[in-house]
């Protein structure tokens, strides 16, 4: 992909929820295209979700500035248009920076890049209005207007391809403070096991840039040995969605102080009051787990106290008066908490195709962030993965999560006989600063009641 071209460049635009770059996942444009405004030139994959990335200008495609793949920072150029009616007349802007060809800056006490300033054609920043072609699109921070002013130092003579070898230079000395181009390098670096004080830069004074760091990745694996004491080792970047959620599991072990309890259930009042609920609106099904987050939904009403999160910079519990379900839901992109907002005046059937219509958008990668934000509660079915139990960590910054577990034939004791019923399990893990364990315990005993007979709240479904 050449970086010198005509035309009129486009910046990967703020995408919002304060981040920071996008994954390349799919051109949906190819060079010589003509695009329309507001058409959708790309697939990006962001920390929280996959998102179409809108042009908002018309004209023909003269250079796509990145690789599938490829993590594009937010501000960088995404792709080249020559707009309709331009000419040859229109300037052509200079060479656009490639992948690994960012503005170079180094430790602080250095200069540093000044802030953009956002448009002001809209309340999310959408700087379409400044386009003259009347795009629609809402994306954050339209990165196609006058280029704003930079200080820092930029890589001389790098007119080549990205993909060009660094040039040679000094074998740099261990223990050194390695110039480091952006936090974005850094973290590729570290993702990638690379010691970027061993790494010699190719940019100016040594600075060490993005493509310097996937070499030294590449090296390091090439180099290592065929077998070790663990055998073969292959590493793999943790990015987008996968690498949030591992952020966002890792902040609720550091910051919760989590108790988790128990109870085993006779599931065969749920199991038939679902087959006859189907039976009646086979149109309009029931799942099990819309089931179960009716019931929670109703104990949330009788244990608010569940229904909350603690703010830890005030000291206060705040108690949520609306019930937005989270939906534990596995993706090929990883585990994934849609929201069903408002589900506490939800029916049993109204909760369940809620809960589809969100798993099915996850599984499709068409979540958009406000769609994963706001939850107060998690509900998650465990069992679908053949497992009885588990220890869940809680959704931050929630106080909860109810799981429930495979339903199975096991012996039961009913009315002093020994018999075989579906029996599953119930797990709730709660925060211990919102309440104590009769709460915990309390709700978790009236979800089981519902679960073992249901017909005592059919006025409720």
């Amino acid at each position: 992909m050449s970086a010198q071209v005509s035309g009129r460049a486009f910046a990967l635009p703020d995408l919002g929820e304060g981040l920071t770059e996008a994954e390349l996942v799919e051109w949906r444009v190819a060079v010589g295209d003509t695009v329309a405004v507001d058409q959708p030139v790309a697939e990006v994959e962001t920390a929280k979700a996959a998102v179409e990335v809108p042009c908002p200008f018309a004209g023909t495609v003269t250079a796509l500035h990145a690789e599938p793949g490829q993590a594009v920072p937010v501000g960088a150029p995404l792709v080249t248009v020559a707009e309709e009616g331009a000419g040859d007349s229109a300037p052509a802007p200079g060479p656009a920076p490639g992948p690994g060809d960012e503005e170079a800056f180094t430790e602080p006490g250095t200069v540093v890049p000044e802030a953009r300033t956002p448009p002001e054609s809209g309340p999310r920043g959408n700087g379409a209005a400044q386009h003259g072609q009347g795009s629609g699109a809402v994306l954050v921070g339209y990165g196609t207007g006058a280029a704003p002013s930079r200080r820092g130092r930029r890589r001389r003579g790098t007119t080549g391809s990205p993909s060009a070898a660094p040039s040679p230079g000094p074998e740099p000395r261990a223990g050194r403070v390695p110039p480091v181009v952006s936090p974005l390098v850094r973290r590729l670096a570290r993702e990638s096991g690379v010691d970027v004080a061993r790494i010699a830069g190719s940019g100016e004074g040594g600075l060490v840039l993005r493509r310097d760091v996937e070499a030294a990745a590449r090296a390091l694996r090439g180099a290592g040995p065929a077998e070790g004491p663990r055998g073969p080792e292959e590493r793999i970047a943790m990015r987008g969605t996968r690498a949030a959620m591992a952020e966002h599991l890792s902040r609720s072990r550091r910051e919760i102080p989590e108790a988790t309890v128990w109870v085993d259930v006779d599931a065969t009042g749920l199991v038939e009051l679902r087959r006859r609920l189907n039976a009646a609106a086979p149109e309009r099904p029931v799942s099990l787990l819309g089931l179960l987050a009716r019931f929670c939904a109703l104990g949330l009403r009788r244990f608010p106290d569940l229904n909350s999160q603690v703010d830890t910079g005030r000291g206060e519990l705040v108690r949520f008066s609306r019930i937005n379900l989270g939906v534990a839901a596995q993706t090929p992109r990883g585990l994934v908490v849609p929201v069903v907002r408002d589900a506490g005046p939800m029916s049993a059937r109204e909760v369940s195709a809620a809960i589809t219509e969100a798993s099915d958008r996850a599984r499709d990668g068409a979540l958009s962030p406000e769609d994963m934000s706001g939850g107060t509660f998690t509900v998650n079915n465990y069992g679908v993965f053949g497992v009885d139990g588990s220890a869940a960590i809680i959704n931050h910054p929630e106080a909860a999560i109810l799981g429930m577990g495979r339903i199975i034939e096991r012996p039961w004791v009913v009315d002093g006989a020994l018999a075989v019923r579906p029996v599953t399990e119930l797990t709730l893990a709660f925060d211990h600063r919102v309440c104590d364990g009769g709460t915990a315990g309390g709700f978790l005993r009236f979800v089981a009641d519902c679960v073992e007979d249901p017909e005592l709240l059919l006025g409720d479904l």
